[in-house]
């Protein structure tokens, strides 16, 4: 497959990145990888409002399946994003099992992926059609909110209004995905506040 001109320039602006990177103040300590905005989000309040909201939920949905509450039984309304959730959490166990693959610009699997293609690759395998760039995948997917944001769901990076970059997250602010040339399929903590969420329905 020849790649589009939309892979063209995310090639170029991670390749741009990253010799940001190496030049920058962190002396190369991590200079494979995409540049940092050194923002510390591990304390940073909403996400750690977030997590405490995805274990109290968690606790509720154990809660629900088990159906028993001191020999009662709890009633629980149906999730409307439970068909989602679980499509998400499937893709994110193909991206997953994909570590260690290296990265390879244009590729789709089995065994190299660019960013975009592992993506397309992992959701094409629990059933749901990608489109096959990061850009076009952000036109396709339902756009949410930080507040929405849950394993499974897409991250994309962006530098004004162009899309460079997706990957699946896999909960506290990591995300799985493949970086850039000369690096593999990994996990990662996302790096940066310039980021769109998406869901694939």
């Amino acid at each position: 497959m020849s790649a589009s001109n939309d892979s063209a320039r995310h090639h170029a602006l991670n390749q741009s990145q990253q010799q940001n990177h190496r030049n920058g103040r962190n002396g190369g300590r991590r200079a494979r990888r995409p540049e940092c905005l050194g923002t510390n989000t591990d304390t940073h309040p909403s996400v750690r409002r977030a997590r405490h909201n995805r274990r109290l939920k968690a606790g509720i949905t154990t809660l629900a399946t088990t159906g028993v509450l001191l020999g009662g039984t709890v009633a629980v309304a149906p999730n409307a994003d439970a068909s989602a959730l679980t499509i998400g959490q499937r893709a994110l166990d193909v991206a997953q099992s994909k570590h260690g693959d290296p990265y390879r610009w244009g590729a789709t699997g089995p065994n190299a992926f660019d960013c975009s293609g592992l993506t397309y690759y992992a959701f094409r395998h629990v059933g749901r059609s990608l489109p096959r760039t990061a850009q076009a995948q952000y036109n396709r997917v339902r756009h949410i909110s930080y507040a929405q944001l849950r394993p499974g769901d897409l991250i994309f990076f962006h530098y004004g209004s162009y899309v460079y970059h997706v990957g699946i997250y896999a909960g506290h602010w990591e995300i799985w995905h493949a970086p850039h040339s000369g690096s593999y399929v990994k996990l990662e903590r996302i790096w940066t506040r310039s980021v769109w969420f998406g869901r694939v329905s």
